[in-house]
């Protein structure tokens, strides 16, 4: 997932111009392979980002990129195969199943035997935060792929129409009810004062969306309904905390508060682009809000605080801090220790910054206020510097983005979306921490929630648009159902992960 400051500029400019020229690196030490994504303007040849590392280390690699997924997932299957083996694959987007497939037929090596000496930063954050260690070890205890690690991931957040408050002599609500009462003055008020009946209180896309108000009565579940709690795998799909939510859900869509296009609507969609239109929206979800208004609305909005259930504050944390499968080295690696130290400098503050904004007073430069800024107006910066100088963009990379570089990016608009990401991670958890599946488990997961999740999605749609009555008799079928399709199975496997 890309840091706030990247998906800001990537929301409001294009990417796109000319790169400069390449020159000779002289011969490869490695071969180095990798898919940076369908919409960048790196060249990695060119990338000022490799020539710096080679500054530093001395290792030239010989650069294969690819930029289509199609053609990337083509050629995992070749290397799974071992045909035409890289030395390093770097932005390699191994999904789990891949890197233990790999690492059983013995494409990747395991990585653990050098960590300590040759990547002495990454085992410092792997031994302070045990959970990203655990995150990234396969069940037979070895580490084959290292992770791109944010300290602080997106997630996403209830954003609440600020300006609509203050015009309204409102008070920012803290529970569901007082929330209830916010989107019926909104309503009824005209709080954008363009004296039409036109404001949506409340958009969300879909039950996805929904489920993040779940927190409103306790709910965390994650995309499989479920939590760790107290070492215990729980549902809250058919309980009666999901139950109440639904209710409440179900009143706001009959008062018009609810969006009555949350079910068939997209971000593009809803998505407004005029900047001198009226905001219609009170309340959305969203990653960022510059994925719903334009950049003249940003400060209009502010995040909504998780609302209080029961005396506490809990929100669901979308992301974990860990990415997995991001840089492996194959056997075909000759003097793997070169490659650990190099990646290792991903790491560290220094690299962290050279590979997400490049090098201090060539690219970005340090205020006496502490905060740190671009040399270049943003346009040149999405255009030129970010393609050209780092590798921000695109498929994640391996090394950690921290939140105190991010924290100290001097532009309001992106303070905006970090303060608020800040301040609701406080309250966040992962329902379920990350954990690397055997692949008999992951693939028996996988059947259970295909056949669980769009039914279940569905199922409480229809309850909150009044299709199907909410009712006992209804309710029990819903439970029943839930239980056919397999959710006390999917407890179970996800239980064993956790013995």
């Amino acid at each position: 997932m890309r840091s706030a400051i990247c998906l800001l500029l990537s929301a409001l400019l294009l990417l796109g111009l000319p790169l400069a020229g390449a020159e000779d690196l002289g011969a490869p030490d490695y071969v180095l392979e990798g898919f940076d994504g369908e919409n960048t303007s790196h060249d990695w040849e060119t990338n000022l980002f490799f020539r710096r590392m080679q500054e530093d280390t001395g290792i030239r690699f010989e650069y294969r990129q690819v930029n289509s997924a199609g053609a990337w997932a083509e050629r995992k299957q070749e290397i799974l195969r071992g045909e035409n083996l890289p030395d390093v694959l770097f932005k390699a987007a191994l999904t789990d199943g891949e890197t233990m497939e790999m690492a059983e037929q013995g494409i990747l090596l395991d990585l653990t035997p050098y960590l300590a000496e040759y990547a002495p930063d990454l085992t410092a954050l792997l031994d302070s935060y045990p959970e990203w260690r655990e995150a990234i070890t396969l069940p037979d205890g070895t580490i084959r792929a290292l992770p791109a690690i944010n300290e602080l991931p997106s997630n996403n957040l209830m954003w609440i129409n600020q300006t609509w408050l203050d015009n309204l002599r409102l008070e920012t609500p803290s529970t569901a009810e007082e929330l209830t009462e916010v989107l019926r003055a909104f309503r009824d008020g005209d709080p954008n004062r363009n004296g039409r009946k036109d404001e949506i209180p409340l958009s969300v896309l879909g039950m996805w969306d929904l489920r993040f108000l779940g927190h409103a009565f306790g709910i965390t579940d994650n995309d499989y309904y479920l939590s760790l709690k107290n070492g215990r795998i729980t549902s809250a799909l058919t309980g009666a905390e999901n139950r109440a939510f639904l209710t409440w859900l179900k009143a706001l869509w009959d008062e018009n508060l609810l969006s009555h296009q949350a079910f068939s609507t997209a971000d593009p969609l809803r998505q407004i682009t005029d900047k001198s239109a009226a905001i219609p929206y009170g309340v959305f979800l969203s990653a960022s809000p510059l994925n719903v208004v334009p950049a003249e609305a940003l400060d209009q909005y502010t995040v909504l605080s998780p609302l209080t259930y029961d005396g506490k504050q809990v929100y669901r944390r979308l992301l974990g801090d860990v990415t997995r499968g991001t840089f492996a080295l194959t056997r075909t690696c000759g003097n793997p220790e070169r490659m650990v130290a190099w990646v290792n400098r991903l790491y560290t503050e220094a690299g962290s910054i050279l590979i997400q904004a490049g090098r201090e007073g060539e690219e970005y430069m340090w205020n006496e206020n502490g905060s740190w800024e671009w040399i270049d107006d943003l346009e040149t910066v999405a255009s030129q510097v970010l393609p050209t100088a780092t590798l921000a963009e695109g498929t994640e990379a391996p090394g950690i983005t921290t939140e105190a570089f991010q924290s100290l990016y001097m532009d309001s608009r992106t303070g905006t979306l970090i303060e608020g990401m800040k301040r609701v991670r406080e309250y966040s958890l992962l329902p379920v921490p990350q954990r690397m599946l055997k692949r008999e488990d992951a693939e028996a997961i996988a059947k259970v929630q295909a056949n669980l999740a769009p039914w279940a999605e569905t199922a409480m749609a229809r309850f909150i648009t009044g299709d199907v009555p909410l009712d006992d008799e209804h309710w029990n079928q819903f439970a029943a159902e839930a239980e056919e399709r397999g959710l006390p199975e999917l407890i179970g496997l996800w239980q064993k992960q956790f013995q």
